[in-house]
């Protein structure tokens, strides 16, 4: 559709804020993305690695527009890492690695991520594509943070996730933004993976820790496989992939963490997991309580209860129009499965 097919294309930025068909982001990866009310893709931020290999982010803002097959740099620096302004109107810092969410009004959010200083972050900005501005509702866009986690189920505006990145996020029913994992700062301030569960009220502004450990690192709880319960816990993890169904629940399926035994490091997870916001149980659904599990592939085509991806991180995942989940790659694989829930 659009760019270059070799690697290490730089960008054609054009003019900024006018579409054309000559224009296209440059070469990236872990990079941030959302979709408006009017179908059009957009994408933020990523980061391309230097001549010494270190990977440098960006800050710019992209709208590819389907039925004209263009692209329009929106905002945001032409150049990496770009420190952004705190100002009005406020620019974001480049970033890479954080996670994403659009709300029910047509409104995209940002939080975390790892930003031009190399620290990993956790500053929650919203983008209004209508007035093409961005809002800072809290967290730190230049310092390393830990969580204020607060009474677990009780919201206050002293709460927020401490810095991560490579985290997960979802939208419920009610537009409110949910919050999964990631690698980053436990309340502790101590490093590592993380399980916990927040939920942000976009019309309080205020967070909630839902559950998971305070704690870096945690083991997960699986309990019995299809059986929901208020015990049950994914394991700490980051570069996992997400889903929504139609009736709002999340799902979860694999990354870089922590299995059943507390065994960290080395192999990724092949889990998958569905969480039910309205009881706030979440149930182990497939897939293997340990890491390192293999894939089983059946017959192409074909779906069966014994089919499941093997273990990988830094998928990429979507929900058709029939509620079926779909999951693309990861690691170094190309491989593409679907699930019915």
């Amino acid at each position: 559709m659009s760019g270059s097919n070799a690697a290490g294309a730089t960008g054609v930025y054009g003019t900024l804020g006018v579409p054309s068909i000559s224009s296209f982001p440059g070469a990236r990866q872990s990079a941030v993305s959302w979709k408006d009310t009017s179908g059009n893709l957009w994408l933020f931020g990523g980061c391309e690695d230097d001549s010494s290999g270190i990977c440098v982010p960006y800050n710019d803002l992209w709208k590819f527009n389907p039925a004209t097959e263009e692209w329009t740099w929106v905002d945001g620096s032409n150049t990496e890492g770009a420190y952004g302004s705190g100002g009005t109107p406020y620019v974001p810092m480049s970033r890479y690695q954080a996670v994403s969410w659009t709300d029910s009004s047509g409104k995209f959010w940002l939080f975390g991520g790892i930003n031009a200083y190399g620290y990993i972050i956790n500053d929650l900005l919203e983008y209004d594509p209508a007035a093409n501005t961005w809002t800072w509702w809290g967290g730190s866009p230049t310092s390393e943070t830990k969580g204020s986690y607060g009474t677990l189920g009780v919201a206050s505006s002293s709460n927020y996730p401490g810095s991560r990145n490579s985290a997960i996020g979802w939208t419920d029913s009610g537009g409110n933004l949910w919050l999964f994992g990631g690698y980053g700062a436990d309340s502790n301030d101590m490093w590592g993976d993380l399980n916990d569960l927040w939920e942000f009220n976009i019309t309080t502004k205020q967070w909630t820790w839902i559950g998971g450990s305070s704690t870096s690192n945690a083991s997960g709880v699986y309990g019995t496989l299809g059986v929901a319960a208020a015990t049950n816990v994914p394991g700490a993890r980051y570069s996992s992939v997400s889903w929504t169904d139609g009736s709002g629940n999340l799902w979860l399926f694999g990354g870089s963490g922590v299995d059943s035994t507390g065994a960290a490091g080395g192999e990724d997870l092949n889990d998958l997991w569905e969480f039910v916001p309205k009881t706030g149980e979440w149930a182990w659904v497939s897939g293997s309580d340990t890491k390192g599990a293999t894939g089983v592939y059946g017959t192409l085509g074909v779906a069966s209860a014994g089919n499941v991806p093997g273990e990988r991180a830094g998928s990429v995942s979507w929900t058709d129009t029939g509620g079926n989940l779909w999951l693309f790659g990861g690691g170094e694989l190309n491989d593409l499965w679907n699930y019915k829930p």
